[in-house]
């Protein structure tokens, strides 16, 4: 029979705990991060492809170049999202060991160590991935000249008398 743990080895397993699952929170505010910016990222495309099938010449070309680019942006963030999510159930998987160990009396250390080194080099990962995101989005995300310098015809014809 497995003799059960005391009052005190529970309370210090649930100490030992606290502080993956603080990592948990934290990856979850991450995860709305990334799935806020993926439902943006769908919005434009959904609006950018119906542009797509309606523009003609130059101003089509534009669309296709966003709506090809705004596809990217979809895959990169879903890998960011994919890589936190790893993350987070290696993260369970070492509360869950923690608890484990304790109830079981068994030496778990070296897997524990092993599972959450995994979470920081995935959630690692997805923060590098989600950089990848912004830069994309920064680099194509520019005001052309023609709406920067553009004029309203009243203003022009009151400047010119």
């Amino acid at each position: 029979m497995i003799p059960l743990p005391q009052v005190s080895q529970v309370a210090q397993t649930i100490q030992l705990a606290l502080a993956p699952v603080f990592l948990l929170a934290g990856i979850g505010a991450f995860l709305n991060v990334c799935v806020s910016r993926l439902a943006r990222i769908i919005d434009r495309a959904r609006v950018v492809e119906e542009l797509v099938l309606s523009t003609r010449g130059k101003e089509h070309d534009r669309m296709v170049a966003e709506i090809r680019v705004l596809d990217r942006r979809m895959s990169v963030v879903n890998a960011s999202i994919f890589l936190s999510v790893a993350s987070a159930c290696a993260v369970c998987l070492v509360v869950i060991l923690l608890f484990a160990g304790n109830l079981l009396n068994a030496h778990l250390g070296t897997p524990v160590a092993i599972l959450f080194s995994l979470a920081m080099l995935l959630q690692a990962a997805a923060f590098a991935t989600f950089i990848q995101e912004i830069r994309l989005a920064s680099r194509t995300i520019h005001i052309r000249n023609e709406v920067l310098y553009h004029k309203v015809e009243a203003e022009e014809d009151s400047v010119a008398a």
